[in-house]
């Protein structure tokens, strides 16, 4: 099964690759010119799940259609974990003028692992990821497979900016200097693009501990209303996006359980303009929200009809309280708060090395300072979701190489520093 996933949507890539039709949006240089660019490069890094680890990244942005960009990783730690991680964006299905694609393929084997799932001995009372539960309360996985898909489709309503099939956006070391995709207004018949959206996905996890030994499996759909108001997706200084969704797997096929989550994102920029010693300084404000409605706890405190930790109302990680490990806090409700202060200076060391320069184009650094705090809940309720809430802060060296935004961020909390690593800014992923 997870063999034909994987097949099906490296054929899907291969055929869009094929289709070099007309474009949603597209980099140029500051001279108006197109230029594909691509990043080939090892690279090393350390985390929690990883230990010392070192790995390989191919990246290629306005290809396979000038709009477009590609970016493939295979990885390998320490502790005996290994991954490869394939991600499209803004691919044009063939024959269509409006309908994109956003694909990720993850395929890895974790040893090693804590995870925050119910089933640890030592906390018989008590449910693993609740707001109130302890740090230690996890089970370790020795060795088992993560592997998912999400297919994204995007279909660009004829409003706003995306009344034209094809947007210029002149790019000038790494920021924007003209055709802004948004930021001009709140009204969507005027300013920014709307999407309808429709994701598919799949995602199995298994756990093999001590304590538990299960595969967790999920699969099914994700409908969403898009609305990308900001003047550069990328990198935005201006502008706003608001994105609303519903989730639902239908128990059907090999999933593990059937459940439904509704959440909401919404994400506001403020440009600060140029000083002395920046090109660009932004004020960037997230807020996310997540609530089940089929999440029943039962009277013996199991839970039936709840997402899986990894896809419903979720907090630590890549995204969000970032100075927590990866799905530390799950529950029926979420609620969450982050505001970054995004500094690109003048000041490029990469200048100085142009045997790396040739490999990475990095046109600016970015150091962001940031602050979070969020929490779970047995239920959405204002006064129970912003009492004893969790807290994140730290600082992210975010970079532009060649068209792609790489970020490194650091965070501390109450619980000890977390290192995250990933492509693309933090919000509206």
């Amino acid at each position: 099964m997870k063999r034909q996933v994987i097949q099906v949507v490296v054929f899907l890539l291969a055929l869009i690759c094929c289709n070099l039709a007309s474009a949603q949006s597209i980099m140029v240089g500051p001279d108006g010119k197109f230029k594909k660019g691509v990043v080939s490069v090892p690279y090393a890094f350390y985390n929690r799940n990883f230990g010392a680890a070192g790995g390989y990244a191919y990246a290629v942005t306005g290809s396979p259609q000038k709009q477009a960009a590609l970016i493939a990783t295979a990885m390998v730690g320490s502790k005996g974990s290994v991954l490869g991680f394939l991600m499209g964006r803004d691919l044009k299905i063939p024959y269509t003028h409006r309908l994109f694609l956003d694909a990720v393929v993850n395929a890895g084997y974790f040893q090693d692992v804590d995870i925050y799932t119910t089933g640890n001995s030592d906390f018989p009372d008590e449910r693993a990821g609740s707001n109130d539960s302890d740090e230690d309360n996890y089970v370790n996985s020795d060795g088992g497979w993560d592997n998912f898909f999400r297919l994204r489709f995007k279909y660009l309503l004829p409003i706003g900016h995306g009344k034209e099939t094809i947007i210029t956006q002149k790019v000038d070391r790494g920021l924007l200097v003209d055709g802004a995709t948004g930021g001009e207004s709140w009204n969507p018949l005027v300013s920014g693009r709307t999407y309808f959206e429709l994701k598919p996905f799949y995602r199995l996890q298994q756990v093999d501990g001590d304590d538990v030994q299960e595969d967790v499996k999920t699969n099914g759909l994700e409908l969403s209303l898009f609305r990308d108001n900001r003047d550069f997706k990328l990198n935005p200084s201006t502008g706003s996006a608001l994105r609303l969704k519903f989730n639902r797997d239908f128990g059907w096929f090999d999933s593990s359980n059937s459940w439904t989550v509704l959440d909401a994102e919404f994400d506001k920029y403020f440009s600060l303009g140029e000083s002395d010693w920046f090109r660009q300084r932004v004020l960037a404000f997230d807020f996310w929200t997540a609530y089940s409605p089929t999440w029943n706890e039962k009277s013996n405190g199991d839970i039936e009809n709840g997402a899986p930790s990894f896809a419903g109302a979720t907090l630590g990680g890549l995204w969000r309280l970032r100075g927590f490990p990866s799905q530390r806090f799950s529950d029926k409700a979420a609620i969450y708060y982050a505001a970054e202060m995004r500094f690109i200076p003048r000041w490029n060391p990469f200048d100085g090395w142009p045997w790396l320069q040739k490999y990475l184009g990095v046109q600016w650094l970015q150091f962001v300072p940031f602050v979070e705090v969020g929490r779970v809940a047995p239920d959405w309720n204002i006064e129970d979701l912003h009492e004893d809430m969790k807290w994140s802060a730290g600082l992210g060296i975010r970079l532009w190489a060649k068209g792609l935004v790489a970020r490194i961020d650091s965070a501390a909390s109450d619980e000890g520093f977390e290192v995250q690593m990933m492509v693309a800014q933090p919000f509206q992923f």
